[in-house]
């Protein structure tokens, strides 16, 4: 199993630091592990191997080992397949919900309670976005996949991510310009930056499926 730092997460470290809001973010970021921790047991649980942890500027990512063979098997084992995928995603926004209900049902002294609250509801919300690769993109993706195909659900996947970002840029834009919270900016580039990244990866699949095509012909 490989391990990796994304050196991006030190720039978001001084940036939330001189915006005065460094608590709140490395609150955000010891749920954001405890979110991927959620999707690696329910992966090992289903018998998936964990491949890469990513230490990210919002948490960890965690990838799993998908064998060639399982995208050749029957309709049935595919599914199966992708059903494993969107219960792996889902667990990371509902171990967040959890320890929301858990924090607003317990009496703490050392951390404000709201602050728990805030940053798992946060978490939650950011991780649901249908963008891929966040867990609403991984969801939605597999939904897709098993209704429409591999190679369809990466074309749609792709488009829904990058309007998806598009609107939210427009909105970010206007909470940027009313809370004069630089932090959203920021965010929003890097949602900016997934989505160009899995943009390319998915023209370069598509190159090579055309490609495919042609000597199958």
């Amino acid at each position: 199993m490989r391990f990796r730092i994304d050196l991006k997460i030190f720039i978001f470290i001084i940036l939330f630091y001189f915006t005065k809001q460094i608590e709140l973010y490395v609150m955000m970021l010891i749920f954001a592990i405890i979110h991927e921790l959620g999707h690696l047991i329910v992966g090992i649980l289903l018998k998936m191997k964990p491949e890469k942890i990513e230490i990210m500027p919002f948490g960890l990512t965690i990838s799993f080992k998908i064998n060639t063979i399982d995208y050749n098997k029957k309709v049935k084992k595919a599914n199966l397949l992708e059903i494993k995928k969107i219960i792996v995603a889902l667990a990371g926004p509902v171990i967040n919900l959890l320890l929301c209900i858990i924090a607003y049902n317990i009496n703490l002294q050392t951390v404000p309670k709201t602050m728990i609250i805030y940053s798992n509801f946060l978490i939650a919300i950011f991780n649901m976005i249908p963008i891929y690769p966040l867990d609403g993109g991984r969801i939605l993706k597999g939904i897709l996949a098993i209704n429409f195909g591999r190679r369809v659900s990466e074309k749609y996947i792709n488009e829904i991510s990058i309007i998806t970002t598009i609107i939210i840029t427009a909105i970010s834009s206007i909470l940027i310009l009313y809370l004069k919270n630089i932090a959203v900016f920021f965010i929003d580039m890097y949602l900016w930056y997934l989505v160009i990244k899995e943009t390319r990866k998915y023209n370069k699949r598509e190159i090579l499926y055309k490609q495919i095509e042609k000597l199958c012909v």
